[in-house]
């Protein structure tokens, strides 16, 4: 690996990459089936009286609130750990980010094109924010173990 000239190292980090791509859009394809299919399943057993849309909705408000509470009752021992994590997440949404603003028109709707776009870069900043603060908050959490002389 140390003798690798660089047209090598290119080519091991397109591997990579095509692996990696093909994990992200396996891994979107299994959670949008499960999606639809506990989608369906609630749509089925209430007689057609709730939409999918409607309880995948209603999952992601229980999703917020659950991790709403499970973040403010973690013990500051465990707080810098966590941040960690957060910001290795907040980095992998960048890089979708920045592939849902850089997409260009590939035979779809320009308007699809558009609010791609807007959403990408919504989520870049927001992203790119909370990088920022868990730094932040990770940094303070630190100097409160420091030695203070």
């Amino acid at each position: 690996m140390a003798n690798e000239t660089p047209q090598q190292l290119l080519e091991r980090a397109q591997a990579a990459a095509d692996a990696a791509k093909a994990a992200s859009d396996a891994a979107h394809t299994y959670a949008e089936q499960v999606a639809n299919a506990v989608g369906s399943a609630a749509h089925a057993v209430s007689g057609g009286a709730i939409d999918p849309f409607v309880f995948q909705l209603a999952i992601f408000a229980l999703a917020v609130f659950v991790g709403y509470y499970v973040v403010w009752s973690v013990t500051p021992a465990l707080h810098t750990p966590l941040m960690s994590v957060t910001n290795a997440i907040s980095s992998v949404i960048v890089v979708g980010a920045l592939l849902a603003v850089g997409v260009e028109a590939t035979g779809g709707d320009d308007f699809g094109t558009t609010l791609a776009k807007i959403f990408g870069f919504i989520a870049l900043i927001l992203a790119s924010v909370n990088i920022f603060g868990g730094f932040l908050v990770t940094e303070r959490m630190l100097s409160m173990y420091k030695k203070k002389g």
